[in-house]
């Protein structure tokens, strides 16, 4: 369903999923990828919540243009400050609010997104789950400092992430921060969204991987089991 959030920037829409059953669950904030708010975050939503968790998806694009959005969107990430950040911890506290949600909170992103689940490691979230969030932010051994931990998927075609798998390893091993990171070599950037035109993109290392995404969300869940799941739930 589409709900609508308080922000300090005002509010803005964005795609609530709720696990059948009886709470209270977990919840997960899910950042989209550079293309935006669609369809395909709503199957990523119902995968979420089939799992056993509250997830919001908030529309980072919500406010203008979509380009004049993109760029802002992307200045935030850059910058680590701004509208962006404050609609994902937004998002984040809609979630605790709800009576339904235990309160503790993961974060999982694509692309952009996957970005965004780094650089908010550190900022109330009990675990973080990046797809491709590559190129890697700067200052990452900064950036990580005291980060929830991390269980992260990359693709090993991937044009935009050589190097950050080894350089991601590298600096939570040095901040001691609990993570999975596995890198699929078949599997390009991109590998778990299903996005237009999937034969041109997997000649450029994009596209769709069925195999990886799999795999990738079998880890993510077990590693969101482990630290945002208390004993009581089932």
């Amino acid at each position: 369903m589409t709900i609508t959030i308080t922000t300090p920037n005002g509010p803005i829409d964005a795609l609530l999923s709720v696990p059948t059953g009886s709470g209270p669950w977990p919840g997960v904030v899910i950042i989209h990828d550079a293309i935006g708010y669609g369809p395909d975050n709503e199957l990523i939503s119902e995968r979420v919540a089939s799992a056993g968790y509250l997830a919001v998806t908030p529309n980072l694009y919500s406010r203008g243009g979509r380009a004049r959005c993109i760029t802002r969107v992307f200045r935030d990430l850059l910058t680590q400050r701004g509208r962006a950040l404050d609609d994902i911890l937004a998002a984040r506290d809609h979630l605790k609010a709800l009576p339904e949600c235990t309160g503790t909170i993961g974060i999982v992103g694509f692309c952009i997104g996957g970005q965004f689940a780094l650089i908010m490691g550190p900022k109330g979230f009990g675990a973080s789950a990046p797809f491709y969030g590559t190129p890697l932010p700067r200052h990452l051994d900064r950036t990580l400092d005291a980060s929830c931990p991390i269980v992260a998927s990359f693709g090993g075609r991937d044009p935009l992430g050589i190097g950050a798998p080894t350089r991601l390893r590298r600096v939570v091993e040095n901040n001691k921060i609990p993570a999975d990171i596995k890198v699929y070599p078949s599997a390009g950037h991109a590998f778990a969204n299903i996005l237009p035109g999937q034969p041109l993109l997997r000649i450029t290392g994009f596209g769709y991987d069925e195999a990886a995404t799999t795999d990738a969300w079998a880890r993510v869940f077990a590693f969101f089991d482990g630290h945002l799941k208390t004993e009581t739930q089932d």
